[in-house]
């Protein structure tokens, strides 16, 4: 219908050798050389000189239409392929009909709903359009339009049920007009708690943003049938549009049973504004929009406002709505214009927008495809709640695609079933040697106590934050990081207490009972908390400790029923953040940890803070001493870190000058706090102050990115054989283990010598052998340099890592 040039593109008049002269652009001259043959060039314009030019169509079937055949400017042409030169067909394209509607060119659509061209094509009709292209292409050649035959390859659509290629078409359809109520949407969106939250300003708000009328209709046979009467003669122009089976019978007489297709189009009336009486009312071959009716469920499903009045609109809006990221573009954004058109209000207060699962090929789960793990081997094999937690711990409820494997689920068991597990068989396992059950507590005198039932409060405060909040991602990463702080900080540090046998010291089996009490009420305490995310684990777990019928039919936890006390949390999980980084220093270099070191160095401007906890510490990294020391300029050098992504919108070109005077060391801190770097005052957003230790090898930052931990890493000979003697120590438990003995069983041990009696294996034997007897249950442990016959329970031969071996005889 038109023929688009753009309109800064140099386009030249050519004459070929048989005199035909050609338009394109110049740029793409060199592209059709061999076509063209020996050409001169005769003019060259830009495509603005060309606009407005009429010019004779390749076929004449519209060859009388209005404003058609002229040449166009279009800033979306390109030299990129082709001529420079493109033909519109505004029934085909987005572009195409805008531009020509932008000109006064009607938009025709010469093909029916099959694809085929319709009678006005006259040498094509009833050919598939497909179909009909290699006759077109004849025509062309035969004409003497053809220059030259290419194949091009389109991303082209297809059914995405029967793979069936589809073409773009222009139809008549019905709209919402949405963009007058635009403001409304994006008023009440802010009313919506969105999780992940960024989707409320992100991909739902700017979706909104740009909102445009909705096409509300489908030409299609199935679907509810748009309650539309129109008048079939356009002198008599009338539209009735029905809003109940009431206005339906007042005006047709009957009252209709079936609102679908074909029964519905049986009503026909005549048009009441047409005095002869011959025009009739016939209901618009249209269908609704599935999500017209998707949109509409809230009031749709209560027939509202015919009836459950009181019902709907004391539950509306829904208390929340999960789906997939898409339907931010699709049901959640039907529901929320209709409900915003109909009542103001949005259509949920709270709406989770998960990402996609795929399969292992990186394509949507499919039931076709079969690219997943089987769901019921899964649950056999691995478990139900694994695969629960797999998933609510996924990235995919933070609207992100996330593959699913069996190795993702066997992780969620690694993680958090077997930690959990393992607690509560290290309770019973105990419990049942000492016959003690443990009891609710509300409090408890150890610092570790009161330590682990404080940071249960925070989880129980903290995930019922996250839960109010529909938060379900943070929640499972709360349970997993305080997982840690109870299975490898409070049970391994309070594991003496629990082997413990009880004795006349009413003080030490006050403190045995307590460490029972006190795990048990923390793990029935996270059994409650986690009974929605891990059902079926918790339930075994919680009638375990209580006896109670199902942990599903308690009330959710109050964290007012633990104590809480913040600044010890803190302090302790501060304890846990050095504890851990020394003993990254240790792994580092290969420093076993049963080996003793003489010092650990905390410096941190709150490093006083750790005072009551000196022994705690010394004992979990297996140090002599412990130094707490303000002083962290001794230790390390402050650096500043530029953060481009803030500071770069402000600074533009300078900002790598900022950035390479930090690295340089040319920056200032002055008294007030203030920064500068490259002599350019910068923001706090800007940059980040952090501390860079002076012996890399041997120092670790915390996570404040200003404190660090110093080890001292030298080792001594008093050192390596206390070292030798918690190797030997560690043998000998995995020996009582092997030879079955009971957790409680009191051993007489002896220990052959294999090698030099005034060996460092020796050593360390004589000089520790106390340390020795009271960690592996000994009554008496006898030192031999000669194998004269054991008659032991258990002997075995131990190496002792390079140092050479010793054999050991164990007997209950």
């Amino acid at each position: 219908m038109a023929i688009a040039v753009g309109p800064e593109i140099e386009y030249t008049l050519v004459e070929t050798e048989d005199k035909r002269r050609l338009i394109l652009a110049d740029s793409r001259l060199q592209t059709y050389a061999n076509e063209l043959g020996e050409y001169r060039k005769i003019e060259s314009v830009p495509g603005s000189y060309l606009s407005g030019r009429t010019y004779q169509p390749l076929f004449d079937f519209y060859k009388g239409a209005k404003n058609a055949f002229r040449i166009l400017q279009g800033d979306f042409v390109t030299t990129d392929e082709g001529t420079g030169v493109v033909h519109m067909s505004p029934g085909f394209g987005e572009d195409d009909q805008k531009l020509c509607e932008a000109n006064g060119i009607e938009t025709v659509c010469p093909v029916d709903d099959r694809a085929r061209f319709d009678p006005i094509i006259s040498t094509y009709a009833g050919m598939q359009v497909f179909e009909a292209n290699p006759a077109i292409i004849s025509d062309l050649k035969t004409n003497g339009y053809l220059i030259k035959r290419e194949g091009y390859e389109h991303s082209y659509p297809h059914c995405w049920r029967t793979d069936t290629p589809l073409i773009y078409k222009a139809v008549g359809s019905w709209f919402v007009n949405v963009t007058a109520i635009k403001e409304m949407l994006l008023s009440n969106n802010q009313k919506i708690n969105w999780v992940p939250e960024h989707i409320k300003d992100g991909s739902f708000g700017k979706w909104l943003e740009g909102a445009r009328d909705w096409s509300l209709t489908r030409n299609r046979f199935w679907g509810a049938p748009i309650p539309v009467w129109k008048s079939d003669n356009p002198n008599y122009p009338r539209i009735d549009v029905y809003g109940s089976l009431d206005e339906l019978e007042a005006d047709f007489g009957v009252r209709p049973t079936d609102l679908h297709r074909p029964e519905i189009d049986v009503l026909v009336r005549p048009n009441p504004d047409d005095p002869s009486g011959k025009s009739m009312m016939r209901r618009v071959s249209d269908v609704l929009d599935c999500w017209f009716e998707s949109g509409s469920m809230p009031w749709a499903q209560l027939h509202y406002p015919f009836e459950n009045k009181t019902n709907f609109e004391s539950h509306f809006p829904a208390d929340f709505i999960v789906e997939y990221i898409g339907q931010t573009r699709g049901w959640f954004y039907t529901l929320h214009v209709l409900s915003v058109a109909l009542f103001d209000r949005p259509p949920f207060s709270n709406c989770i927008a998960h990402g996609i699962l795929l399969g292992n090929d990186g394509r949507k789960l499919s039931k076709r495809l079969g690219n997943y793990p089987d769901p019921w081997e899964v649950f056999e094999t691995i478990g139900a709640d694994a695969m629960r937690w797999f998933l609510l711990s996924s990235s995919v409820l933070r609207g992100n695609d996330t593959v699913v494997d069996r190795s993702g689920i066997q992780d969620a068991v690694k993680r958090v079933i077997n930690p959990i597990w393992n607690a509560y068989y290290f309770l019973g396992l105990y419990g049942n040697v000492d016959q003690i059950k443990g009891e609710i507590i509300d409090s408890a005198d150890g610092v570790l106590d009161r330590y682990i039932l404080a940071k249960t409060h925070q989880l129980l405060e903290m995930v019922t934050q996250k839960m109010d909040q529909y938060d379900l991602f943070s929640s499972t990463a709360l349970i997993e990081n305080y997982l840690d702080a109870l299975n490898n900080w409070y049970i391994r540090r309070s594991r003496d207490r629990f082997w413990r046998e009880v004795s006349n010291d009413p003080a030490q089996n006050q403190d045995k009972l307590d460490a029972y009490n006190t795990l048990h009420t923390v793990l029935s305490a996270l059994m409650r908390l986690a009974a929605p995310l891990l059902p079926l684990l918790s339930e075994e777990i919680y009638q375990g400790l209580s006896g109670e019928r199902s942990v599903h039919l308690t009330d959710w936890m109050s964290s007012d029923d633990l104590p809480a006390d913040p600044e010890l949390v803190y302090e302790m999980d501060l304890v846990r953040e050095v504890c851990s980084n020394a003993h990254s220093i240790r792994k580092a270099l290969g420093i076993r940890a049963r080996l003793p070191l003489a010092e650990l160095i905390v410096a941190a401007q709150e490093a006083s803070r750790l005072s009551p906890y000196l022994d705690l510490i010394a004992e979990e990294l297996n140090v002599k001493k412990v130094s707490l020391t303000s002083d962290t300029a001794r230790y390390a050098m402050q650096t500043l870190g530029i953060i481009p992504g803030a500071i770069g919108p402000r600074l533009g070109k300078e900002t790598q000058s900022v950035i390479i005077a930090s690295k340089s060391g040319g920056w200032h801190q002055d008294e007030a706090g203030k920064v500068t770097a490259a002599g350019i005052e910068l923001l706090p957003s800007e940059y980040e102050l952090r501390i860079k230790p002076n012996s890399p090898e041997s120092a670790r930052v915390l996570s404040d990115y200003k404190s660090l931990v110093i080890l001292d890493i030298s080792i001594t000979l008093e050192l390596e054989l206390e070292g030798i003697a918690r190797d030997v120590i560690r043998l000998a438990q995995n020996a009582r283990k092997d030879s079955n003995f009971h957790v409680s069983d009191r051993i007489d041990v002896i220990v052959v010598l294999k090698d030099d009696p005034e060996s460092k294996i020796a050593g360390a034997l004589r000089t520790h052998a106390d340390l020795i007897t009271s960690s592996i249950l000994a009554r008496k442990l006898e030192i031999r340099n000669i194998n004269d016959g054991l008659d032991g329970e258990s002997v075995f031969d131990l190496q002792i890592g390079d140092l050479g071996s010793i054999t050991l005889s164990m007997s209950r």
